[in-house]
């Protein structure tokens, strides 16, 4: 259902009704309405279609939106934020975090890494994200290395682990660090 409402669809709609109301109009000679919609209408059905060949659809949310909205606004805003962009229509892209993922070095032009849900989770440690690749022709091996580097890369103070699902897809999770509790003053002169 989600899909039927994309911002490509609506707008290849929308043009094309007003192409059809223009060619009525034209056929009928209402000259006052044949004109406007069908020099408007056309060039809109065209702008949809070209749309629609670009068209990335958002990424499924496993979590509703409004769940987790109060351990959203206490975690870190870098997270909101990467949840908020995956999971809205992207145009001209061939995948979400396109550009992150070629920073970080895992991009494959041929066949890119695929994000396929994202998932809010409000563990003990904070707020953080579980993101399910489809790792296409990046080896699972190169996203091990880059383990480390993930941790820092969308925010700092996160822990990021790989878990392997299949030989094709890959769970990334973001989560804040767990550090222990600095002792105080007072606990250190005793011992």
């Amino acid at each position: 259902m989600k899909d039927l409402f994309s911002p490509g669809n609506l707008i290849t709609v929308s043009g094309a009704v007003l192409t059809v109301i223009g060619a009525i109009a034209y056929g009928t000679g209402a000259a006052n309405l044949s004109v406007p919609t069908i020099f408007y209408g056309f060039p809109i059905f065209i702008g949809g279609l070209a749309l629609k060949t670009s068209e990335l659809p958002p990424a499924k949310r496993v979590i509703p939106a409004n769940q987790l909205k109060l351990a959203r606004e206490k975690g870190a805003p870098e997270l909101g934020k990467l949840v908020g962009d995956v999971t809205r229509w992207r145009y001209g892209q061939k995948a979400h975090l396109e550009t992150s993922l070629e920073v970080l070095n895992l991009w494959d032009e041929d066949n890119p890494p695929q994000l396929l849900e994202i998932e809010e989770l409000d563990t003990p440690s904070g707020y953080g994200v579980r993101m399910r690749f489809q790792i296409g022709g990046v080896s699972i091996n190169r996203w091990q290395e880059k383990e480390d580097r993930l941790s820092r890369f969308f925010a700092k103070g996160l822990d990021a682990q790989l878990i392997s699902c299949s030989e094709e897809e890959l769970d990334l999770i973001l989560q804040p660090t767990t550090t222990p509790p600095l002792a105080s003053k007072s606990e250190n002169e005793s011992t």
